[in-house]
């Protein structure tokens, strides 16, 4: 029995594993079958469904995309749309190497060229000459090299750059001797033809085109074996020079501006803004570039057309600033023939609107000596550049100081008569004013009146030859700085330009340059900071970041303006918060030109406000840059109409006085530079 059972159990355990044996090959079965499913599907998937997709793919990986030349850059207008700036297309002759050709048909071709243009192969270097030479002598440029080296070039112990620069190294200038000037010729032309990547359309010529070669190479194109013509653009000046520094230019890509420009996108031989408003504004009056696929013949597919980039409006009036310009030159060259004026040589004038921040004029010109006379140059980007010593000009920042620390209260009288403090020489006023308010202080520009505000912001109780000090932790100076820096004074401007100086921030914190700073005798300003500062005042305490920039257009067809893109609103970068001591400045500022030392200085226009400066002022006339030279400077900054101002005038002379000649002389050149100018504008453009 037991023999029975073992066997039915060996049995079914026999059908058992066979089953088993079955199952799995079944799911193997199954598995190979999804498997090449699987595969089957992808292979059609890839072979048909995404095969547009894959192909794309490839293409991009294999092809090659160049650019066309540099597309024409947007231009740009002044604020009433007259023109400035625009572009000429200027003819060039290029070569575009065709597929499989060789040196000696390039050799050929350059020599053919010659024939019907001239080129100016000054530029040509002596590798290039040598560089022809190898490839017009294939035979003698290949015995220059030894069966040892060749042999060594074989074995890979030499590259065939080794090679060539051995040949390079054993061309003497006995084998150059066989080239005259139209053989140098053929030479340039033949290396700028091989000049950079083969696909790239190579510039042969791009200076002096006359028409005869112009025509020449434009009808026989089809015939010259890669050469042809083409037209590329430059800047046109409109206005000539009149703002031409501020509109800035354009050039190559610096070394130093190299890998900027290469991470946003830019080639190496593009032209750009490098400096002012063409490189400011880069990015909106770039122009956009012809894109190409190049073939499998070297012939380019047009993939994205090119197009001018798009145009900008400025805040400029052309005819306000050809005005500025002639002004300051005429009386530039008047002061230099004045006695007293031998240091002066440059001014500065900046005209704003005070309710936009918009600059509608700025403008600064220096007078060299050359050939017997005074030459009148361009000296207006030193406007955001160049600090000087102001002067009492910001008195009225110096006023809000004292007004907003309870130093003095509005309407306090104070009397002006000079201080001696310890160690210090004695301090004055121009003149012993007397009892004095603050508008008076304004008007009549009192040293002593700041002074003595400066002490009690200071905490120091004056009394004759007392000594004053200051401690480390005295807040005077914070203090002041802190307020200036409200009216636009030892802060950038913000101006959209490229570059701009915070000016001069001194460094010594002692109690008498205290009394100096808050009468403008310590740090120093930019002419662009103190029309900022004088705008804050004119605009009831808002500081409106200055702008040159006014609207953008996007590129149209045709010669007119196109979509309007955006408009640059006023920016406000801070207010000025007591409008009551604001307004008793503003009352000051009215005194300084109606009965104070700034009448008249505005000439004959209606309801002006403003405060001048005088400034004492050192050089180094010696150039070993030790100050050695004592000067006064001269200053002005206004606005008008007081109770709605259309404009801001700031004007600024350096140097414009020497005081140790003996004589009591002093140039009003300042004065009367922004007389005629305020004469001008409210002649021109009226009060409304």
């Amino acid at each position: 029995m037991k023999q029975t059972n073992n066997g039915d159990y060996m049995k079914r355990n026999k059908v058992s594993n066979t089953k088993r044996i079955e199952n799995r090959f079944h799911l193997l079965e199954l598995f190979i079958i999804l498997f090449f499913t699987v595969i089957l599907y992808s292979f059609f998937k890839i072979t048909i469904i995404d095969s547009a997709v894959y192909k794309e793919k490839l293409e991009s990986l294999t092809e090659t995309i160049v650019y066309g030349p540099s597309a024409p850059r947007g231009r740009i207008y002044d604020r009433n749309y007259n023109l400035l700036v625009d572009n000429k297309a200027i003819p060039v002759i290029y070569y575009k190497k065709k597929d499989k050709v060789t040196a000696k048909e390039e050799i050929e071709l350059a020599y053919s060229l010659l024939e019907h243009i001239d080129i100016d192969s000054s530029k040509l270097l002596l590798t290039n000459l040598k560089e022809f030479w190898i490839a017009d002598n294939p035979s003698l440029a290949k015995n220059k090299i030894t069966p040892i080296e060749w042999q060594k070039l074989q074995n890979r112990k030499l590259s065939s750059m080794d090679i060539y620069y051995l040949q390079l190294e054993r061309i003497t200038d006995e084998d150059l001797s066989i080239y005259d000037e139209k053989d140098k010729d053929a030479a340039y032309v033949y290396y700028l033809m091989n000049k950079g990547y083969s696909y790239e359309e190579k510039i042969i010529k791009d200076k002096n085109i006359s028409d005869k070669e112009y025509a020449y190479i434009a009808e026989n194109s089809d015939s010259l074996g890669g050469f042809d013509v083409k037209y590329n653009w430059e800047r046109v000046y409109l206005y000539g020079d009149t703002f031409r520094s501020i509109l800035g230019s354009i050039s190559n890509i610096t070394k130093e501006d190299k890998d900027y420009y290469l991470s946003n996108g830019y080639s190496l031989d593009e032209v750009v803004g490098v400096s002012y408003l063409e490189k400011q504004y880069e990015s909106i009056l770039k122009g956009k570039k012809a894109k190409y696929k190049v073939g499998s013949n070297n012939e380019l597919v047009l993939l994205e057309e090119g197009s001018r980039g798009n145009d900008i409006v400025l805040t400029i009036d052309i005819n306000l600033q050809k005005e500025v310009e002639k002004i300051l030159k005429e009386e530039i060259i008047n002061a230099k023939y004045e006695p007293n004026t031998e240091y002066y040589n440059h001014s500065f004038v900046v005209i704003q609107q005070p309710n936009t921040g918009e600059i509608l004029a700025m403008s600064g010109k220096q007078a060299i000596y050359r050939n017997g006379g005074y030459e009148i140059v361009d000296y207006t980007p030193e406007i955001v550049t160049s600090p000087m010593t102001a002067g009492s000009v910001v008195k009225g920042a110096s006023m809000y100081v004292g007004y907003s620390t309870n130093a003095i209260k509005i309407g306090e009288y104070q009397k002006d008569e000079c201080i001696k403090l310890y160690s210090v020489p004695r301090k004055c006023s121009w003149g012993n004013l007397g009892y004095i308010d603050d508008i008076t202080a304004l008007a009549q520009s009192s040293n002593v009146y700041q002074f003595k505000i400066a002490m009690k912001v200071a905490n120091f109780q004056y009394s004759y030859n007392k000594k004053f000090e200051l401690s480390s932790d005295n807040p005077a100076f914070s203090i002041y700085r802190n307020v200036f820096n409200q009216f636009g004074l030892g802060v950038k401007t913000g101006i959209d330009l490229p570059v701009e100086s915070i000016g001069n921030v001194g460094k010594n914190d002692s109690s008498d340059l205290l009394l100096n700073f808050a009468i403008g005798q310590y740090d120093t300003y930019t002419t662009m900071q103190l029309s900022q500062y004088m705008t804050t005042i004119a605009s009831n305490g808002l500081r409106l970041q200055p702008h040159l920039l006014k609207e953008v257009y996007h590129v149209s067809n045709s010669n007119e303006l196109g979509e309007l893109d955006y408009k640059v609103e006023p920016k406000i970068l801070n207010e000025i918060e007591n409008k009551e001591y604001l307004s008793r400045i503003q009352e000051g500022l009215k005194a300084v030109v109606s009965y104070g030392t700034g009448a008249s200085v505005m000439g004959y226009t209606w309801n002006p406000a403003g405060k001048t400066g005088t400034s004492e002022s050192f050089l180094d006339t010696d150039g070993n840059d030790i100050i050695d030279t004592a000067t006064v400077s001269k200053t002005f900054a206004g606005y008008a109409p007081a109770n709605a101002p259309k404009m801001s005038i700031t004007v600024t002379s350096p140097d414009l006085i020497n005081p140790n000649n003996g004589s009591d002389y002093m140039s009003a050149a300042n004065f009367r530079i922004a007389r005629r100018i305020s004469n001008y504008f409210f002649d021109t453009y009226g009060y409304d």
